[in-house]
């Protein structure tokens, strides 16, 4: 899905216009991305988690000379933890694959 098609998804939900709902969805958006910039977490109960998380630095190595040894440098990451219910909803009522 992407933006677009959630906007429209909330405006037929909604019965709203798309001019009303476009900011509201922009607004969320940069919402979540302010809050994980400053490091902090947008936790949205039975959907899921955001977060940021440091990555530590590690050695790599090239794969057309494995012989060459490359240093990766640590790095922050945003990560997405599912909730409860949308885990139960992704993998059906009988919550294995």
């Amino acid at each position: 899905m992407t933006k677009a098609e959630l906007i429209d998804a909330v405006t037929s939900k909604l019965d709203m216009r798309k001019k009303d709902v476009a900011p509201v969805v922009d607004g969320v958006f940069t919402e979540i991305q302010n809050a994980l910039a400053k490091g902090d977490k947008c936790t949205f109960v039975g959907f899921g988690v955001f977060e940021v998380r440091e990555r530590a630095a590690r050695e790599g190595r090239n794969p057309q000379d494995p012989s060459k040894v490359v240093l990766i440098p640590a790095k922050k990451v945003p990560v997405f933890r599912p909730g409860k219910e949308l885990k139960e909803k992704v993998l059906g009522a009988g919550g294995k694959k």
